[in-house]
């Protein structure tokens, strides 16, 4: 049977995935993506004293920029810079997360030099669903060795010790290859680590297995995070608008899944 939604920080720690849990590693592909995903459910597991860490796997580099939002013809090592400023301003907004980027201390095999996972692209299928995009290069992550992928997700478990891995499912919410990658190489990493590892569902995901939590009293936190990724998307009333212009409702209702 499918449990009740949870009212909110109160009783998040008495609530399935997370009774027991003090520590939740999440794994996230760009920055921006835990903020629309899972920013609310970071907050309410800050209030409820969980200690929250996030794994972020690129910079985003390949992301569309909002126009005006930053200064035009910037490098590639400036834009990375500058949704990484994104990303710190709107986790502090959440109430603060112990953050690493995949392939950098600790999130980086022990005696492997540092090394920047570089965003995938994707492009809009037929189906409705992203695929890869054109522009995927050598240093992307779903370009990377699915050893060296796994040793560094290793290293960042190791440092983090999570009673609880949350990532996308096995479609990737949308498709994007990146979130595709991070599912397959987290759910390996958290089973080889006995870590148990908990799939974000989407509105339309119910039944056996499925925990929805209700935390609309986190939207203004939420939606203050979300303004901090302003290259990216704009808050609109009650909803994003990414920088293609496709609207998104601000998720307050977020679902989990344990994969076993």
């Amino acid at each position: 049977m499918s449990q009740q939604p949870s009212a909110g920080a109160s009783m998040i720690n008495r609530a399935e995935p997370f009774v027991g849990v003090q520590r939740v590693l999440f794994l996230h592909a760009h920055p921006d993506d835990e903020t629309i995903a899972t920013g609310a459910l970071i907050a309410a597991l800050n209030d409820a004293g969980v200690e929250v860490f996030l794994l972020t796997a690129t910079r985003g580099e390949q992301g569309e920029i909002v126009a005006g939002s930053l200064p035009p013809e910037l490098t590639g090592a400036e834009l990375s810079a500058a949704r990484g400023a994104e990303l710190a301003a709107a986790l502090d907004a959440l109430g603060g997360v112990q953050h690493a980027y995949l392939g950098e201390p600790p999130a980086r095999a022990e005696s492997a030099p540092p090394r920047q996972y570089a965003d995938s692209g994707m492009e809009w299928m037929p189906n409705g669903l992203a695929g890869p995009g054109p522009d995927s290069g050598p240093d992307a992550l779903t370009s990377a060795a699915e050893e060296e992928v796994l040793a560094d997700l290793r290293a960042m478990i190791d440092f983090a010790q999570p009673d609880l891995i949350i990532t996308y499912d096995e479609i990737g919410g949308y498709g994007h290859p990146d979130h595709v990658r991070l599912h397959t190489a987290g759910l390996r990493a958290g089973r080889e680590a006995g870590v148990p590892v908990a799939e974000i569902l989407d509105s339309s995901q119910v039944g056996e297995g499925t925990h929805w939590f209700e935390l609309d009293g986190y939207r203004d936190v939420l939606v203050e995070a979300l303004r901090c990724h302003r290259s990216q998307l704009s808050v609109v009333g009650d909803h994003i608008v990414h920088v293609g212009g496709q609207p998104d409702e601000i998720r307050t209702r977020i679902g989990l899944r344990r994969i076993d």
